[in-house]
Formats: C-alpha cells, sequence, structure tokens
C-alpha cells in the first residue's frame, strides 16, 4: 500500500474525492482511474503509478496513463528529446505488458489534457510532484477545468518534499536532520505492478507513432543525441548494477579524469530510475539498514549524502522558491555582496556565442564546456568551476546566471532539473552556502581558481581528453 504521505490534494473535484467510492456514470461505463505521469516516466518503483493502481484495483474501474509531449520545452534541444521519447516508447511496451495502456496528447496539458479528461470523465486523476514553475502551472491549468477529483504523488523524493520540510531550508545543515528523521519510515521496498484486466488492452495498430511524433517538434536539431548513454529503465537498471559493483570508485569522484561517478542523472532528471531504488541497491551492496541510516555519519560526504539529502534539498529549493532561476532568489547577503562588485572591472568578458563555442583564454574552462557540448554531461567538479568563472568573466552576476543556465540547459542531458538550478546559484549566488574571504568580482561568494583544480586533478590530462 502506498504510504498515504506521499499523497497531496490537487483538486477536490465537484462529483467526489479519494477515499469515497470511485463510482460508475450514469451511462454505466466505468470511470477509470488516470496517472497523468510527468516527470516519473518509468513502469516500476514509481510510487504514482502505484498508487493510481491501488486505486483503480480497489474500485474496479480501469487504468489508463497519459503523457503530454509539449513541442517546445524551455530551451530542449533533439539532444533531451531523443531521450526522453526513446524512454518513453520503452514504457509503453512496459506497461502494455500489464495491460496499461499509455496514450501520448501533443501539446500543453491546457490545450490537450482538460479536453481528454472530460471526455473520458475518470474518477480520479493522479500526477507527479513537480517542484519547477511551469510545471506547477500547468498542473494549477488542468485543476481548474476539470471536475474529477485530482492528487499528487511525490514519486521523485524518498522523503516526499512536503513532509520532509514545509520551508525553504537554508541550507544542507538544516535539512539533513528533518530527512535522515524520518528515513525510516519512507526507504521501504517497493510492491510490484499488478497486471491490469484484459478489458484495458488498447490494440496494437492503436498505438503511439512514435515517427510521427518527432514530427510534431519544434526545437533546436543542431545538438545531437550522444551516442555513450541508451535511454529507457532498463538501461538504467543496468547502468545501476555497474555503478555497485564498483562503488569502491566513488572515493574518486572529485577527479573528472577518473570513472567514480555513478553516470545516474541522466536517468534520475527523465524518471527512468526511482532514487529509491538507487538508494536500496546501494544500501544492500554497503550492508546499510534503513534504521542505520538514521545515524549520519555513514552518509556524510558519500553517494547517499548526495542521492538524498543533497538532491532533496535542489527540490526544496525550487519547491518553495519561484525565483530559483533569478538573481532575486540568491539569498539576501549574497544579493547584497554581488551589488557592491557590480561595478568591479573584469578581467575577461566574453559573449554568450564566445562561452558557447569554448572560446574563452582559460583551457581548463574550455575543456569542461567541451565535455558538455560533445557528451551531454559534465563531471560535478567541473560543474561547479565552469559556472564560477561564468560569473567572474561577464558583466553582471544575473548575465552570468543567464548564460549559465542557458548552456545547461542546452547542452546537457539533466539540464531544466532542481538539480542544475540549484548547482548554479550555489555555485553564481552562494544558495546553500556561507559568506567567504571577500575579494573582487565574486565579493563574499566561494571562490574557485584553476590552481585549485591542479591540486585536485591532473588538469593537463582532462584538457587534452576534451
Amino acid at each position: 500500500m502506498v504510504d498515504p504521505r506521499r499523497v497531496r490534494v490537487v483538486g477536490v473535484g465537484a462529483r467526489r474525492g479519494v477515499g469515497a467510492r470511485h463510482g460508475v456514470p450514469q451511462r454505466g461505463v466505468p470511470q477509470p482511474v488516470i496517472y497523468w505521469v510527468n516527470r516519473e516516466r518509468r513502469a516500476h518503483d514509481n510510487w504514482a503509478l502505484l498508487y493510481a493502481q491501488e486505486q483503480a484495483l480497489a474500485h474496479g474501474v480501469p487504468l489508463r496513463v497519459v503523457f503530454c509531449l509539449v513541442p517546445e520545452f524551455l530551451g530542449a534541444t533533439l539532444r533531451q528529446y531523443d531521450f526522453m521519447l526513446r524512454g518513453l516508447a520503452e514504457l509503453e511496451a512496459d506497461l502494455a505488458a500489464y495491460n496499461i495502456p499509455l496514450t501520448v496528447l501533443l501539446g500543453t496539458p491546457k490545450d490537450v489534457l482538460v479536453p481528454f479528461i472530460n471526455t473520458e470523465q475518470p474518477s480520479l486523476l493522479v500526477t507527479d510532484f513537480e517542484p519547477l514553475r511551469i510545471k506547477k502551472q500547468w498542473i494549477a491549468d488542468v485543476a481548474i477545468a476539470i471536475s474529477a477529483p485530482f492528487y499528487q504523488v511525490d514519486a521523485h523524493n524518498i522523503v516526499p518534499c512536503w513532509e520532509a520540510s514545509t520551508k525553504l531550508e537554508f541550507a544542507a545543515y538544516t535539512i539533513r536532520p528533518k530527512i535522515v528523521r524520518q528515513l525510516p519510515k519512507f526507504l521501504t521496498e517497493f510492491p510490484q505492478l499488478q497486471k491490469q484486466g484484459a478489458s484495458d488492452v488498447i490494440p496494437s495498430g492503436a498505438r503511439n507513432d512514435w515517427s510521427h511524433i518527432r514530427t510534431t517538434l519544434r526545437i533546436n536539431t543542431n545538438v545531437k543525441p550522444v551516442d555513450w548513454l541508451v535511454p529507457g529503465e532498463r538501461a538504467a537498471r543496468e547502468m545501476l548494477q555497474t555503478f555497485v559493483s564498483r562503488l569502491h570508485t566513488y572515493a574518486d569522484r572529485n577527479d573528472p579524469t577518473v570513472t567514480g561517478q555513478s553516470n545516474l542523472s541522466p536517468y534520475l532528471h527523465f524518471g527512468q530510475i526511482s532514487a529509491q531504488r538507487i538508494a536500496l541497491d546501494v544500501m544492500k551492496a554497503i550492508n546499510i539498514t534503513a534504521d542505520r541510516i538514521t545515524e549520519i555519519q555513514p552518509l556524510a560526504d558519500g553517494f547517499l549524502e548526495e542521492l538524498i539529502v543533497r538532491r532533496e534539498l535542489a527540490d526544496n529549493f525550487t519547491e518553495y522558491n519561484d525565483n530559483y532561476d533569478r538573481f532575486e532568489g540568491f539569498h539576501s547577503w549574497a544579493q547584497e555582496t554581488l551589488n557592491v562588485h557590480r561595478s568591479d572591472v573584469r578581467a575577461h568578458t566574453y559573449t554568450l556565442e564566445q562561452w558557447e563555442r569554448a572560446e574563452t583564454h582559460d583551457e581548463l574552462w574550455n575543456a569542461a564546456q567541451r565535455e558538455m557540448m560533445q557528451t551531454g554531461k559534465m563531471h560535478g567538479f567541473m560543474r561547479m568551476y565552469w559556472a564560477k568563472k561564468i560569473l567572474e568573466w561577464t558583466s553582471s552576476p544575473d548575465e552570468a546566471l543567464a548564460i549559465a543556465i542557458h548552456l545547461n540547459d542546452t547542452y546537457e542531458l539533466d539540464g531544466r532539473d532542481p538539480n542544475g538550478y540549484t548547482g548554479i546559484a550555489w555555485s553564481i549566488g552562494g544558495v546553500h552556502d556561507r559568506a567567504w574571504t571577500e575579494r573582487p568580482v565574486y565579493g563574499k561568494i566561494r571562490y574557485m581558481n584553476a590552481n585549485g583544480c591542479r591540486r585536485k586533478f591532473d588538469v593537463d590530462g582532462y584538457i587534452r581528453r576534451f
């Protein structure tokens, strides 16, 4: 059974809410439960899908899954759309094995989902927790336009965002004890998805036409898909098992010249794997139970700290701070210090085009940009250096923020993500950080330079690689 604390009301509907019997319309056709999949695009280890099925089975009604494909989204390119669509095609096949149809609607939720809902007249609409502004607006647009009860499930965070905290947290140290204290309640094994009745099956001829769907996109096709990473839930599981088998390499995670990171972030971003599944498998490998995880020391500076505390802190930041991608979203001390240094002379300044083409004087920065352009994924340590140098070599922190977000969202597979916005806000605006020694341009924002990188890894080797 899905923990009810994972579920919150979006709209109560004009007829009935969850907890009442999901009824039958007057014409005698069972009202389906519809799961509007957004963030969690996987068939397994998905609390939102499990909750929708739980309600459908309890009330003897069909279950349908719907995805709204928006033809352009926050500057996403062919690279990101290809990864998403190939994953969705796999999701369709996976759901079909359980007699659960997936319908792809082409357009914004307001334009295509609302008419679909009003036609289907579901007894319940379920969707994913979404902390980004545009997704919140989609959900709000649907909520005011339908009469069905509408619920949201946090299947992204191990501790649901609204259970971990009801306010914007200052830093990791303020949210960590709140999350860790609740992990034993929520860090549990998943129930299995069940097969629906055969009457729910859509004939194979009615499946989604993925070739046609691709023709509807209005996106930048110059940024090509990557070939080193296979999308989809099965590939995500394989990547997880590969990482678990080499957990010892995570000790080298801050060295971009070695394979130390998990490479799971694109799969997490596209909802093709659950963070909870990752945590459970990693804990099993290192023999840590949910009860022991309340002792924070095993988490400190390790993979589970990044996966759970830091990642869920990013959702907290975007959920409770509508200015997560703007200068106004920085802490007041950071805004003040950056404003004091707005007129400081910059040693170098570059245009967006120069940044994008990796044409700065700094070969280390250029290598990081090229890594992102070529692979769709920049090493985590280099992301910090990369963003801080954009602050140092642009005319204002506002411009730096806009450039960093544009480049990140154009080339990174996991762009347009709470982790990306939070990481850039940390690097440029001191979010979730403290004030440091004051210096030109940065003010009291934490500083990084190439010499510091040289003390940590083989900078020349990294530059040669990219």
